[in-house]
């Protein structure tokens, strides 16, 4: 998306994950061109488009939308959408690519959903435009990124125009305790029905639950946190692997590396030795 010929002035890559909760991956800017046009399909991330001047459509679910100045459009995981920019007033906007288990409920609680793709605040729209700017400003800087995206959801959370119809269910409450649960006790060899049973429920209901709010498998989750709780004990060059694998809740080191060299591609050896390499600097790419 966005060559430069079609207006694009600013993209960049920076895959952003260390945060647990919401993960981003691209920031962009785009002005686009009279009847610029996108098709989207993506897979396993969410797009957000903030628009900052001018107006187009959105056409999702076999519906049309008319977008303009202030408002923001979603891009939803694994959704067909197409947009175009409009022909006499071409929007402006900036966009980032998103991820994370809360991201599908921090936005559903600011009533932007795919039944409901356009979010549109109820007071100055400004800060979340300034909020988005700032961010590309500072792309480089990880947990500056991540604070300000935090912060543009808890504006539209406070400020959104579907506000008063929106309540958070018993069953979002619910996964927002599963994930605190796991990220309380992935130091210990936690099973899923030890999560479902601390809630109350049944571990096929929670399993579902927890798949379609968050797009991710309760075991994939608890896999994936362990994993990135791995690689950030990994840079402590005093622990040995199987100190680390009992860390994240392994008893067996060598079911911990399986699992690791699975999710990463690399036994945790390797994968320590190649960041003590790039760290000090003896190689250039890995």
């Amino acid at each position: 998306m966005g060559l430069k010929a079609n207006g694009c002035d600013f993209r960049k890559f920076v895959n952003y994950e260390d945060s647990d909760d919401l993960y981003l991956y691209e920031v962009g800017r785009n002005k686009c061109t009279p009847l610029y046009s996108y098709e989207h399909l993506v897979k396993n991330r969410i797009i957000i488009h903030i628009i900052k001047k001018g107006k187009g459509i959105l056409r999702i679910n076999y519906k049309q939308y008319d977008i303009h100045k202030d408002q923001i459009f979603l891009i939803p995981e694994n959704y067909r959408c197409f947009y175009q920019a409009d022909k006499d007033d071409p929007w402006e906007y900036i966009w980032f690519i998103i991820g994370g288990p809360k991201i599908p409920l921090m936005l559903k609680e600011a009533g932007l959903t795919p039944e409901h793709p356009v979010y549109t605040p109820v007071s100055d729209s400004r800060v979340i435009t300034e909020l988005a700017l700032d961010t590309l400003k500072n792309y480089k800087r990880q947990y500056y990124c991540i604070g300000n995206l935090y912060r543009i959801c808890d504006y539209m959370i406070e400020n959104s125009s579907r506000k008063e119809e929106i309540t958070v269910s018993n069953s979002l409450r619910y996964v927002k305790n599963a994930i605190s649960y796991i990220q309380l006790k992935y130091s210990e060899p936690v099973k899923i029905e030890q999560v479902a049973s601390a809630l109350g429920l049944n571990r096929s209901y929670l399993t579902r639950l927890f798949k379609d709010a968050t797009g991710y498998s309760l075991q994939e989750y608890l896999l994936t946190y362990r994993m990135k709780m791995a690689v950030k004990l990994l840079s402590d060059k005093s622990l040995s692997v199987a100190e680390i694998a009992k860390n994240v809740g392994y008893n067996d080191t060598f079911t911990f590396s399986k699992a690791f060299k699975r999710h990463y591609g690399k036994a945790p050896y390797d994968y320590r030795s190649v960041e003590i390499k790039v760290s000090t600097g003896t190689i250039t790419n890995v």
